[in-house]
């Protein structure tokens, strides 16, 4: 099972707090460069521009070459290796008010719950007192984003709001909701049809009845017997058909690539059905056994295709300028586990909104990150692993620049291409970690653009 990017026994659930104890790999006995890497390197160094820093503070003219690559497209998909690593979480931050500040962006989406990024959105609206750190500790706390560097994100993005209220930024979770979706998504629901469909509401409430509070989808999912689980999915599933009837088919909503239209009750319509629309995902979802490999890959896909259509219809209601943070596996084109993720969010995007869409992978050469052995023990460990052994992707991209660099690889001459083109052992670390065989991946077609950063650390606690 997966909310954090990756499944249980594979790459797992998120669980919760980040723990201190640390693993770490052995070096690798030094070994020749491959001749066959060589025109790779050098093709590629001709293409690559330098990044000054993953910290957010400062100029940002080293990432205008990036936004001339990004172009003309409007949702941006910004991947990470790990979960768990300070520079990745620090250089979305920059990316980000770049974007904002240079080419219009209004949203930052993150791979987390729907019903956590409604309450982090409030609060980048000025809404209640809480500072920050308080607002992660209630929204993030059971996963890896529960770290100091969303903490100052958020922070930063209230500030901007404050300094710019006629062009707010909004914070969006696109996920189902793991850990847990509290009570607030199902109040959300009922207060609508209390004051627009009250014939309704009895029976809503009647089938929710036995599924509110939703806090600890762990704990759901390992403790309740699986038909009691599909049961409660198919009560799910009848809530959002009646919360969707009782709108009698307005939708307030034109077609891909607009706001909003209609009167505000259809808005508001619009965002009751989709806060039972991820209820009901969630709750199926949670059918799904941990032990039985095919009922994971079924689960996966349909995170995965929630996770695109949530992120469409948050463009449908609030327009273009989209940031989607999410783990490289769901933010490009292709994953290193392709029988698991065979249609990535990130191609599903590119299938609907095609040039409109652009994918940026994030790799590493070495460094800590963190991660979790056991996703239902709730202890976040600091995971190091030595510098990229010549078979890997990660050891040509290190001899690209001596510093830190991003390029298109779209624009990667022939040599170059065919390189990118082959699958090659990878660091890629969800929630859990595969040490060996590492995963493989043909970073070429898997994404648009690609950051390389030659080494990472742990996130930091807030």
């Amino acid at each position: 099972m997966t909310v954090a990017g990756e499944p249980i026994g594979r790459r797992g659930l998120l669980a919760a707090t980040a723990a201190v104890a640390t693993t770490t790999l052995l070096a690798p006995a030094a070994a020749a460069e491959p001749p066959q890497q060589s025109v790779p390197i050098v093709e590629l160094a001709e293409i690559a521009h330098p990044l000054r820093s993953t910290d957010p503070v400062g100029p940002s003219e080293d990432l205008r070459a990036l936004g001339a690559m990004i172009g003309e497209a409007r949702v941006v998909g910004l991947g990470e290796a790990t979960h768990g690593s300070h520079e990745f979480f620090a250089l979305k931050h920059r990316v980000f008010r770049h974007l904002v500040e240079e080419m219009g962006f209004t949203t930052f989406a993150l791979e987390a719950s729907w019903s956590a990024g409604l309450l982090i959105d409030a609060h980048v609206q000025g809404h209640g007192g809480d500072d920050a750190r308080q607002v992660v500790d209630r929204t993030l706390a059971q996963s890896p984003w529960h770290r100091r560097e969303f903490a100052d994100l958020i922070t930063w993005m209230r500030g901007h709001n404050l300094r710019h209220p006629q062009r707010p930024v909004h914070f969006v979770g696109d996920d189902l909701g793991f850990p847990g979706l509290g009570d607030h998504l199902f109040t959300r629901v009922t207060d609508h049809l209390r004051r627009a469909a009250p014939a309704t509401l009895p029976k809503v409430e009647q089938l929710y009845a036995g599924l509110r509070p939703f806090d600890d989808g762990l704990g759901y999912v390992a403790n309740l017997p699986l038909p009691r689980r599909k049961r409660n999915a198919e009560l799910a599933q009848q809530a959002l058909e009646l919360v969707t009837e009782a709108g009698g088919g307005a939708t307030g909503i034109a077609t891909a690539g607009t706001t909003a239209t209609g009167t505000a009750g259809d808005v508001e319509h619009e965002w009751a059905v989709q806060h039972a629309r991820n209820i009901a995902q969630t709750f199926a979802f949670a059918t799904m056994n941990p032990e039985d490999r095919s009922f994971v890959i079924a689960a996966q896909r349909l995170r995965d295709r929630a996770m695109a259509d949530n992120v469409l219809w948050w463009r449908r209601i609030h327009g273009d300028g989209i940031l989607l943070s999410a783990h490289n596996g769901h933010a490009g084109y292709l994953s290193s586990d392709p029988e698991l993720y065979p249609h990535p969010q990130g191609s599903q995007l590119r299938d609907v909104l095609g040039a409109g869409y652009r994918s940026i992978g994030l790799t590493f050469g070495q460094g800590s990150f963190l991660t979790e052995e056991d996703v239902f023990a709730d202890d976040w460990r600091t995971t190091t692993v030595p510098p990229a052994t010549p078979d890997m992707t990660e050891y040509a991209l290190d001899r690209v620049r001596r510093r830190d660099y991003y390029l298109d690889l779209r624009r990667a001459p022939s040599a170059a291409r065919a390189w990118l083109a082959t699958p090659r052992p990878t660091y890629d670390a969800g929630t859990t970690f595969q040490r060996d065989p590492l995963p493989t991946l043909a970073i070429g077609p898997a994404y648009d653009l690609l950051v390389h950063l030659h080494q990472v650390r742990a996130a930091e606690q807030l």
